[in-house]
């Protein structure tokens, strides 16, 4: 699956880049939460897990001192430094995060656990509570439906920004993230569900989970 992953993202990284990296210029309450988050997480390092061309990760770094990009794709780290050369990127998965225990004050993973299965997902999760300090915090961001597809199932792509791919998106019902979430050892403090911007992004509805370390 992994492999998969990452031969899809290196296949279009740059024409992503080129078509989202500019989208939170046009998505007000994303980025009020991102700025929100970076409150919470106080000093220390945040990361951006899945960061792919960095474009939130560049939007961290305006408001906040430390900030790490992590990407399975050495495609999307490529571009990532090249529009931002002074900030820190890894190729590394998040199933094995290149971090020792509490390293981190928080962690973003926005959009980057949709393409893991039920089993690798509650993984991630438990990866993500070994590299989050006690206290610290994590935001996770996921589709939930869309018109063409419902909670739980799965969207499989094989052509993507014009490029022959092998990729699954799985929809996410939001109960499940919580407790995957919980049953690592976050509690969750809150949870926002919104509709998609028009024009901006793919036609879903979408999750934002916020939670705290134990």
């Amino acid at each position: 699956m992994a492999v998969g992953v990452r031969a899809a993202y290196d296949a279009v990284a740059c024409a992503y880049h080129d078509q989202l990296g500019d989208e939170l210029a046009g998505k007000p309450l994303d980025r009020a939460v991102l700025e929100a988050f970076t409150e919470l997480a106080g000093e220390g390092t945040i990361a951006d897990v899945g960061c792919g061309p960095g474009h939130v990760a560049r939007f961290l770094a305006t408001r906040h001192a430390r900030v790490i990009g992590i990407d399975i794709s050495p495609g999307m780290i490529g571009v990532a430094r090249e529009h931002a050369p002074t900030l820190p990127f890894a190729v590394a998965s998040m199933l094995q995060l290149p971090a020792v225990d509490g390293a981190w004050s928080g962690i973003i993973a926005l959009y980057s656990i949709i393409h893991l299965t039920a089993v690798c997902r509650a993984r991630a999760c438990r990866e993500f509570a070994r590299a989050v300090r006690p206290g610290g915090w994590l935001l996770a961001a996921f589709h939930i439906d869309s018109q063409d597809f419902a909670a739980g199932e799965v969207h499989h792509l094989t052509t993507w920004f014009g490029k022959a791919v092998e990729l699954d998106g799985y929809f996410l019902e939001p109960a499940d993230v919580v407790g995957d979430v919980e049953a690592a050892g976050f509690a969750v403090t809150a949870t926002l569900v919104r509709s998609p911007c028009p024009g901006i992004e793919y036609p879903s509805r979408r999750c934002y989970l916020l939670a705290q370390r134990h």
